[in-house]
């Protein structure tokens, strides 16, 4: 059995990250800086509605993302960085007025009306970014969760903060998770070279 796995190179995330703007299919694009700044997974970032993200009356887009997670339960207040705000109002500009509004899923069906597009269409999506830009190991929406931890990690973020993030009971697990733990484990032999 494949583990999904995040993505580590740092330039092969952009282009990762920019295929669908490439393409001019913004939601597409969103969905996946969403996913990669806010460490939430698939289920929660496709149950999000404009009114989540963007406050109407005062025309401007919120500095927090507030909810509870579907899986947990937990109530989470996540800060929206520059990168997300930036994919969100692209993917707003580009929007009629219809579909930008108060109850308006953002990862909206395009098949199914007032319905978020699926788990299984996000795989493809996500899928299709990592297949077209060459990453052919175990990428999934999954994936997205891990990155963000990966490059939090690596930047130097505290590893009690990145296990309250994940909900991990130890950092042990967490190591596990963003593939850390191998990372090291690959340096040793590395490094050895007799």
């Amino acid at each position: 059995m494949s583990t999904t796995i995040p993505i580590k190179d740092k330039e092969v995330l952009e282009e990762f990250k920019n295929y669908y703007l490439k393409k001019g299919n913004y939601r597409n694009y969103s969905m996946i800086v969403i996913g990669l700044n806010t460490a939430l997974r698939i289920s929660d970032i496709l149950s999000l509605k404009w009114s989540d993200v963007y406050n109407f009356s005062s025309k401007r887009f919120k500095s927090h993302l507030e909810l509870d997670e579907q899986k947990t339960g937990k109530h989470s207040v996540i800060a929206l960085n520059d990168a997300a705000v930036s994919a969100l109002r692209c993917f707003a500009e580009h929007l009629p007025d219809s579909e930008f509004c108060r109850g308006k899923y953002i990862f909206a069906s395009k098949k199914t009306e007032n319905k978020p597009i699926g788990r299984v269409q996000a795989y493809r999506i996500v899928k299709e970014a990592a297949t077209q830009t060459g990453l052919e190991e175990h990428i999934s929406c999954h994936s997205l969760r891990k990155t963000f931890g990966y490059f939090a990690y690596k930047s130097g973020t505290d590893s009690v903060m990145l296990m309250e993030i994940y909900n991990h009971s130890s950092f042990r697990v967490t190591q596990r998770y963003l593939g850390i733990r191998q990372d090291e484990r690959d340096a040793v032999f590395m490094q050895v070279n007799l």
